[in-house]
């Protein structure tokens, strides 16, 4: 079983559905706006100035979660309770992924966003392919096409950038760590 498919199904009305997404969307908010603010501290005002942007879009996604709420009364899930089976959503770039570094560069960060974007988007196909209601397959589809959308962007901007030459992060004077 994928760590991103649905755990027995669990998703079974559009309010748990909505409360997902909403969750995805804000977790990946967050953990953007974390690492914008990571790389600030470490004086890498390009790769931070990118996270803040990847925020602001995934801003634009819980609102379009929140009007597709409108009318609905959205379940409290607690964190255990998710129907994905990490620790974090989906959708939220890991903060511990492969090439996180305070030297990080562009390409770096939307290579991280597009792999978390991707497990959005399996995630809501393989629940948009097992909901029991056509309800709720149909907003999963919907909320899919979006990520797809997302996906599409991020490999227009990956193309931009070519990948960092080996030794990218070698720093002759890493910072120290506080005490």
């Amino acid at each position: 079983m994928s760590t991103t498919e649905p755990q027995d199904n669990s998703i079974q009305s559009v309010e748990q559905l909505l409360a997902h997404a909403l969750a995805m969307e804000n977790e990946a908010v967050e953990r953007y706006e974390m690492l914008a603010d990571q790389m600030e501290t470490h004086n890498n005002p390009e790769v931070a100035a990118l996270f803040r942007k990847l925020a602001e879009i995934e801003k634009l996604h819980v609102d379009n979660v929140n009007g597709l709420s409108d009318g609905h009364t959205l379940p409290h899930i607690a964190p255990w309770e998710y129907a994905w089976q990490t620790p974090e959503s989906p959708e939220a770039p890991s903060a511990s992924a492969d090439g996180l570094h305070y030297m990080m560069h562009p390409y770096h960060a939307i290579a991280m966003a597009l792999e978390a974007e991707r497990k959005g988007v399996a995630f809501y196909e393989r629940l948009a392919d097992q909901a029991g209601r056509e309800d709720v397959r149909k907003i999963a589809r919907e909320l899919c096409e979006t990520e797809r959308e997302h996906v599409t962007l991020l490999e227009g901007w990956l193309g931009r950038f070519q990948a960092p030459p080996k030794g990218w992060s070698e720093d002759a004077d890493p910072p120290l760590p506080q005490e």
